[in-house]
This record gives C-alpha cells, sequence and structure tokens, in this order.
C-alpha cells in the first residue's frame, strides 16, 4: 500500500518532570494521529543536536486545551526539554482521507484545477499555507500566485476525484482588477 507522510505536531516545552511535553498540533486529527503506540517520524529544526529518528507514542491527553505527550524514548523532564521544537510526521495511506468530509490533507489539493463559478478555468492549486486562516496558493495560466482563504465562502466546491475546486472570484482575488 502506498503511503504519504503528513506533518501532526510539534514538540514544545517540558511539561512536569516525568517527560510530559506539550505538542503544538499541527493536524485536526490529533487523538488519532496521538494514540498510544503510534510511531512518528522526527525531522530535527536545523541547529539541533537531536540523533532521534522516530518517536513512539506512550500516552497522549488533554491539559488545558494544550496536548501532552509521552514518547517510550523521552524518560525525563531533561531529555523532554532536549526534544523540543522537533517536528513529528506520521505516515498515512495515500488514498485516506480525513473523517470530517469538509476537511482535506494539502496532498489532496495541491494540483487540484481552480475554477470560478461560471466554469471559467483560474489555475492551478500549487501549495497551501497554514495559520489563523488558511491559504490556498493558486498559479494563474499568466504564472501569477495569488493566495484565496481556504473557507466555504470562497471555496464552496472541491471535488478530489474530479481533480477541481470552484472558488467564488471576486475581483482582486484572483483575476485582476480592472485598472491592474
Amino acid at each position: 500500500m502506498e503511503t504519504i507522510e503528513v506533518l501532526v505536531g510539534r514538540i514544545g516545552k517540558a511539561h512536569g518532570i516525568r517527560g510530559d511535553v506539550t505538542v503544538d498540533v499541527r493536524t485536526d486529527e490529533p487523538d488519532r494521529r496521538f494514540a498510544p503506540g503510534s510511531v512518528l517520524r522526527v525531522e530535527a529544526p536545523r541547529g539541533s543536536t537531536s540523533t532521534l529518528r522516530t518517536l513512539t507514542v506512550e500516552r497522549a491527553r488533554w491539559h488545558s486545551s494544550r496536548l501532552l505527550v509521552v514518547f517510550e524514548e523521552v524518560p525525563d523532564r531533561t531529555a523532554a526539554e532536549s526534544v523540543r521544537g522537533l517536528l513529528l510526521h506520521a505516515e498515512v495511506p495515500a488514498d485516506e482521507s480525513p473523517e470530517d468530509p469538509d476537511e482535506y490533507y494539502d496532498h489532496q489539493l495541491i494540483g487540484l484545477a481552480a475554477y470560478d463559478v461560471d466554469g471559467r478555468l483560474l489555475g492551478e492549486v500549487t501549495s497551501l499555507q497554514h495559520g489563523a486562516q488558511d491559504l490556498l496558493t493558486i498559479r494563474t495560466p499568466e504564472g501569477r500566485d495569488t493566495l484565496v482563504p481556504f473557507v466555504k465562502a470562497l471555496v464552496p466546491e472541491v471535488d478530489v476525484r474530479g481533480g477541481r475546486l470552484v472558488v467564488a472570484d471576486r475581483p482582486g482575488l484572483v483575476t485582476p482588477l480592472e485598472d491592474d
């Protein structure tokens, strides 16, 4: 079975003395990705001295809206402090979709053709930017990159199997303003 790798979190600060760490969650399915026994690939940030390649989830729990995780390879606070900043990746089947039908993995959206509500080609989704608001990067046929907030009001239809999505374009969003 073909798999892909998805970023699911970044280790934050140590919590307590028994090796618990906070995790900055980067997945909509944290209970699934941080289930006991899950093995996550580690990506060390530039300048890190960590030699860890994988971490195995021993247990995870929510505390004051923060995810606290204990990894088998991190036995105490000193070890927990040494893994701060590590990025955590999970392998998922390439054809897997999130449980919520209105959620998508990045790889499912990248490469989709973007059309306006009248069926005119606007371009292609080339990347996603995550933050307070997820943004689709759409490259127009002219080679210009535009950012579209990935919200239902502006992207009312996503058809992964059909290889397309619909953007409720407004002047200046994807299509340039008249005087541009």
